[in-house]
C-alpha cells in the first residue's frame, strides 16, 4: 500500500482508482492499522515539496517530517531504503538499476542499459511527430463511442420504437451533449450569429476543414441553445464507413440526391451542406481556398425549395487538424479512386469559433450560377473578416487565452 498526498484525493475521478490500487491518504491510524495488519506500507516523507523541488542532486527535503519515523516504532516494523528494495544482490541497487538487471539476466542481452537508453532517446524524439497523427483519432473514437451509445439507446427504448415518431430525440440530446462537451473543453468552442438562422427551413452552406468537427460542434449547439435540429449532407463514403449506419439513421444524415434535399427543405428542415465535399476538406490549405469546382446543385436546390442560404465559417478549423493534400500523387490518386486516404495530423485544442452570416434570402428570377457566386462571395467574406490568413496553428493556440472574439 502507498501513502499519497491529500490533493490527490480532491483530484476528479480518482476515487475509484485510489481504492482499488489501496493508495491511502496517510493518516498516522491508517498506516499502524496497515502495518499491525501485515501490510507492506510505502511512503515518501518529502512529498509534494520534494517532488516539484529537488534538483539533480537528488537533495532530501524533508524538512522537520519524522511521523513516518514514530508509525514505524509503534507498530514495531523495519524501515526499508528505497534503494535496498532489489534482492538480485548484496549491493543496493536504484528501482531502475534493479529492472535493468533483471531485463538483463532474462534476454541475456549485455549492456542492456545503453540499448534502454537509446530507445528512451528515440522515444523523446519521435513522441511528438507520433502524437500529431494520432490525436486525430481522437474523434474517430468520438464518433464510434457516439455509435455505442445509440446502439444502447436502442436496445433499451425498442419498444418504444414501434409507437414513437420521435424515438431518436433522447439520444441526440445525449450526443448533442458529448460532443458539445468536447468542443467546449478541448477548443473552448464559440458558435456567433445563431440569430441568423431563420425560424422556418434553410440551407446552411459552410466551408469544409480537414474533419467535420466543427459541423458536428455547431449541431449540437444549436440543438441544446435553440433547440433546433440540423440535418447534414455526407459524402458517398460515409455511408459505407462500417458501424456508422445507426448515427447516420439517428442524425437523419443524407445521402445527397437533389429530391431528398428538397423535399426535406420543404417540409421545414434546416439542412447544412459544404460544397467543396471531400475535395475541399482533403486539400484545401492554410490559405483557406474554397474548392468548389463547377458545384452548383446546392444552389438549384435553394432556388427549387424556395428558401435562403446561409453561409457559415468556423475560425481555425483548418488549424485544428490539417492533411498531407499538397502531395501531388496524393491529389491525383483520389482523383482517379475518389476515397479519402490522405494522412492528417493535428488534433491541436486550438480555438474554434463558428460564425453564421447573414442569410442570402430566396430570389425567384436568379438562376443556380447566380447564386452560386453570390453564397461564395459571401462565405468568403467570412473568411476574411473572421480568419487571419494564412493560418498559423500556434497563434490558433494562442487564441485560447484571448476574453474577446475579434470584432464582427
Amino acid at each position: 500500500m502507498s501513502v499519497a498526498d491529500h490533493f490527490v484525493f480532491r483530484l476528479p475521478g480518482l476515487k475509484l482508482l485510489l481504492g482499488v490500487t489501496g493508495i491511502m491518504p496517510g493518516t498516522r491510524e491508517e498506516c499502524l492499522i496497515a502495518l499491525k495488519n501485515g501490510y507492506l506500507v510505502s511512503i515518501s516523507p518529502g512529498g509534494v515539496r520534494e517532488a516539484l523541488f529537488s534538483d539533480e542532486s537528488y537533495q532530501l527535503m524533508w524538512g522537520n517530517r519524522k511521523g513516518f519515523a514514530r508509525v514505524a516504532l509503534d507498530a514495531k516494523v523495519e524501515m526499508i531504503g528505497g534503494n535496498e528494495s532489489c534482492a538480485a544482490g548484496p549491493m543496493p541497487m536504484s528501482y531502475l538499476t534493479c529492472l535493468t538487471y533483471i531485463l538483463g539476466e532474462w534476454t541475456g542481452v549485455e549492456n542492456i542499459e545503453d540499448y534502454l537508453s537509446y530507445a528512451v532517446y528515440l522515444l523523446w524524439v519521435l513522441f511528438p511527430l507520433v502524437a500529431v497523427f494520432l490525436l486525430p483519432g481522437v474523434l474517430v473514437i468520438l464518433f464510434y463511442t457516439s455509435i455505442l451509445l445509440l446502439h444502447i439507446y436502442k436496445r433499451k427504448n425498442e419498444l418504444k420504437e414501434a409507437y414513437s415518431n420521435d424515438f431518436w430525440d433522447g439520444a441526440k440530446q445525449m450526443l448533442a451533449t458529448l460532443w458539445d462537451g468536447h468542443g467546449r473543453i478541448w477548443h473552448g468552442y464559440e458558435l456567433h450569429g445563431a440569430e441568423n438562422i431563420p425560424e422556418g427551413p434553410g440551407l446552411v452552406v459552410f466551408y469544409h476543414g480537414a474533419t467535420p468537427a466543427d459541423c458536428v460542434y455547431f449541431m449540437a449547439r444549436l440543438l441544446i441553445q435553440k433547440k433546433r435540429y440540423c440535418h447534414v449532407v455526407a459524402d458517398h463514403f460515409v455511408f459505407r464507413l462500417p458501424g456508422f449506419k445507426i448515427l447516420l439513421d439517428a442524425h437523419g444524415v443524407l445521402h445527397g440526391p437533389k429530391e431528398e434535399c428538397v423535399n426535406a427543405l420543404k417540409k421545414g428542415s434546416l439542412i447544412a451542406i459544404a460544397p467543396g465535399g471531400v475535395r475541399e476538406a482533403l486539400f484545401s490549405d492554410e490559405m483557406y481556398t474554397i474548392i468548389w469546382g463547377n458545384r452548383k446543385g446546392f444552389a438549384q436546390v435553394a432556388i427549387d425549395a424556395k428558401v435562403p442560404i446561409i453561409p457559415m465559417f468556423t475560425q481555425n478549423v483548418r488549424e485544428g487538424v490539417r492533411t498531407l493534400g499538397g502531395i501531388k500523387i496524393l491529389r491525383s490518386l483520389y482523383e482517379r479512386i475518389r476515397l479519402p486516404i490522405v494522412p492528417v495530423y493535428g488534433g491541436f485544442p486550438v480555438k474554434l469559433r463558428t460564425f453564421i452570416g447573414e442569410p442570402i434570402p430566396y430570389e425567384p428570377n436568379v438562376t443556380a450560377e447566380e447564386l452560386t457566386a453570390k453564397t461564395k462571395a459571401a462565405l468568403q467574406a467570412l473568411i476574411e473578416k473572421h480568419q487571419k490568413l494564412p493560418g498559423n496553428i500556434f497563434r490558433a493556440l494562442m487564441e485560447r487565452f484571448q476574453t474577446q472574439k475579434k470584432e464582427d
